[in-house]
């Protein structure tokens, strides 16, 4: 009736601080519940808090056989065989050894600062079917990673759901969802798998990065790619206290450094369970200064700065062994997978328009 009074506002129309109200009510009354249990596993942390990876199944785990049934024989097939299989563990994928070693500083974290939530949580991000979470489950519960929050999607594309759960690196198996991630704004990666076995550190998670159109911009690439090499050079010298814009990882790259820190207040800088590196084609005297400029422009240390002027990566990588080394650059990421390294492609940049054809 008109005149009854100001009408409710609908949820749509609820201010973002309203929202958050809520949501922390939620939380509450979810600790309230939880506190009563007693258990000896970690719980999650609130996502506010949290630096929070999303993992796809395929990235986690190696499930190049039940693809192909998938794209040969469909999805009725495909959920049959992963029923039939459940109880069958999974080989690790391409994400495994990355995501166990985040656990690892997690463990080093709760040690150090038991009531404190900062530290990875790891979502599992997939459009399998429920049907198929036993396995998944089984599995994960095998290797005795800690990972609660599943999203399941049956078949519809998951990216909606990052920001829902407030995700700060997305790796999948699947470049197009990647692609779609990285065009809402979100730092994700393509995961692939190295072409041969090496044993990664148990004890400290190294995490590699290029620099231009990873954690940087394109800006300067793009000058390379359309002006040559001499002008870039020239460009980055006069510019050389400009800083660089961010790039898709810079925010990724930041929550390892805030972890640092926590280790480094701790007494504990060299027992860090966290070693970052930059492995950029640039030349040092040529154009590295801007680079590290700018990294000390936004507060941020790097463990490792390498500057390669030109030279492959690869051989680089298989010295450091990291569990992860981002790229925008597929022939970097192929030459990585061949000695070895597990590699991740940021698909962001100038450099996608000249990529080879598949």
């Amino acid at each position: 009736m008109s005149g009854s009074g100001p009408e409710e506002p609908r949820p749509s129309q609820k201010s973002e601080e309203d929202q958050q109200q809520e949501a922390e009510q939620d939380w509450a009354a979810a600790k309230a519940f939880y506190d009563n249990l007693v258990t000896h596993r970690p719980r999650p942390p609130k996502p506010q808090n949290a630096i929070t990876v999303a993992v796809s199944s395929r990235a986690l785990f190696n499930l190049v056989e039940e693809q192909r049934i998938y794209e040969d024989q469909g999805v009725e097939k495909y959920v049959e065989y992963q029923q039939k299989n459940e109880n069958i563990i999974l080989k690790p994928g391409p994400a495994f050894y990355f995501v166990k070693a985040l656990e690892h500083v997690n463990t080093r974290l709760l040690e150090l600062y038991p009531d404190d939530e900062e530290r990875f949580d790891i979502v599992l991000m997939t459009n399998n079917h429920a049907q198929v979470g036993v396995r998944l489950i089984n599995s994960i519960n095998h290797y005795g990673l800690t990972i609660e929050r599943f999203c399941m999607t049956g078949g519809q594309s998951p990216i909606g759901y990052l920001t829902a759960y407030l995700t700060n690196l997305y790796l999948s198996a699947d470049s197009d969802k990647v692609q779609e991630a990285i065009e809402a704004g979100i730092a994700s990666a393509t995961m692939f798998t190295a072409n041969k076995d090496v044993v990664y550190s148990d004890t400290q998670l190294r995490v590699a990065f290029d620099g231009d159109a990873v954690i940087f911009s394109d800006e300067s690439e793009q000058i390379f790619k359309e002006q040559g090499l001499d002008r870039f050079f020239e460009h980055e010298q006069l510019n050389e206290n400009k800083p660089l814009a961010q790039g898709p990882l810079k925010g990724f790259l930041e929550d390892l450094g805030k972890l640092q820190k926590k280790f480094y207040a701790k007494n504990e800088r060299l027992n860090c369970p966290i070693r970052t590196y930059l492995v950029t084609a640039r030349s040092a005297a040529s154009s590295g200064a801007r680079v590290l400029k700018t990294l000390r422009s936004w507060g941020l240390e790097i463990d490792e700065a390498l500057f390669l002027a030109g030279a492959p990566k690869g051989p680089i990588l298989v010295k450091i062994r990291p569990h992860i080394f981002f790229d925008d650059q597929m022939f970097h990421i192929e030459g990585a997978q061949k000695l070895g390294a597990i590699a991740a492609h940021v698909p962001y940049g100038i450099a996608q328009k000249h990529q080879k054809p598949a």
